[in-house]
């Protein structure tokens, strides 16, 4: 909706609509990277709308847009403090002692939204979150495949911004954070990846909502007990094959990053009759990428809960 979608102190963003993960995920980290950024979503398109007191989102997103220094300094950097380096394969030694140098850090929810070490399988390391997929090469930790986007972004103008929030920006050639299944080329194409690298960063702080949760389980104690790592959102879907799939919803009250953490704590998709008294209008579901023999590709895209 270009220019025609900004309307007093909000812009509606057609280019992230909430039947995209990556887009929803955009949406809400932008209402985690600013605080006075507000987010609720068309009732009839489905696209994210930004808005903020007496000042223009776009604006206030690229004053706050994270520097180098910001991103080196996250506790999920590989090396990070003084306080250790970690790997893809983190045992819960290495975990433990990363949490603790980080837990007065503002920004210690990077550990706690990819790594928990309440499920420990029988070589002693922790659980990884399933929107902190492994990848090839140099981008097996997520912090890197945010580093890499960034780095196309490293400081965009509002225009810049504005173009990708509603659907205008060009996409560059890239993995991105590894779960957008949008990012995959159709072999008619030449096989690359291809994102927005605006949404991949702004999708990176929206984990700060997401953390991870087990049931404390220590396998290398006991190997045969069951270990029930999840992230929230993930939920068991009957008659599914996958164990779990992410749920998300859409809004319509314009909420911080505050008001949407408690939505996603009071919201039930199972129980449709609750959606309007949480303010819910629609909601999906992931629906995960099937790699073909030895592709190890990570994605998910989505299908629509009907109310």
């Amino acid at each position: 909706m270009g220019l025609a979608g900004m309307s007093g102190t909000q812009i509606v963003c057609d280019g992230l609509p909430a039947s995209w993960l990556n887009g929803w995920m955009a949406a809400v980290g932008a209402t985690v990277i600013d605080e006075g950024i507000r987010l609720h979503w068309h009732q009839e398109s489905h696209s994210a709308v930004l808005s903020a007191a007496c000042s223009d989102p776009v604006a206030r997103l690229a004053a706050v847009w994270p520097s180098a220094e910001q991103l080196a300094d996250l506790p999920i950097a590989e090396d990070w403090g003084g306080a250790g380096t970690l790997r893809r394969k983190v045992d819960v030694e290495a975990f433990a002692a990363r949490a603790r140098a980080a837990r007065a850090h503002p920004q210690s929810w990077t550990l706690s939204s990819t790594l928990t070490d309440l499920a420990v399988d029988g070589t002693g390391e922790v659980a990884h979150a399933r929107f902190d997929p492994p990848g090839p090469g140099p981008i097996k930790w997520l912090h890197h495949r945010l580093l890499k986007a960034w780095k196309h972004v490293a400081a965009p103008s509002a225009e810049r911004l504005r173009a990708s929030l509603v659907g205008e920006a060009e996409r560059v050639q890239d993995n991105g954070l590894g779960f957008d299944h949008s990012r995959l080329a159709s072999s008619a194409d030449d096989g690359g990846r291809w994102t927005d690298p605006v949404v991949e960063v702004l999708a990176f702080y929206a984990l700060a909502l997401l953390p991870m949760r087990a049931r404390g389980t220590d396998r290398r104690i006991d190997p045969d007990a069951f270990v029930d790592q999840r992230q929230r959102g993930w939920r068991r879907t009957p008659g599914s094959r996958e164990a779990r799939r992410f749920h998300w919803p859409a809004w319509h009250h314009p909420l911080d990053a505050a008001g949407i953490d408690a939505l996603l704590d009071i919201w039930q998709p199972e129980n449709r009759e609750q959606w309007p008294l949480a303010g819910v209008h629609a909601a999906w579901r992931t629906v995960a990428f099937e790699p073909h023999r030895q592709d190890y590709t990570r994605a998910f895209g989505s299908e629509r809960i009907l109310h």
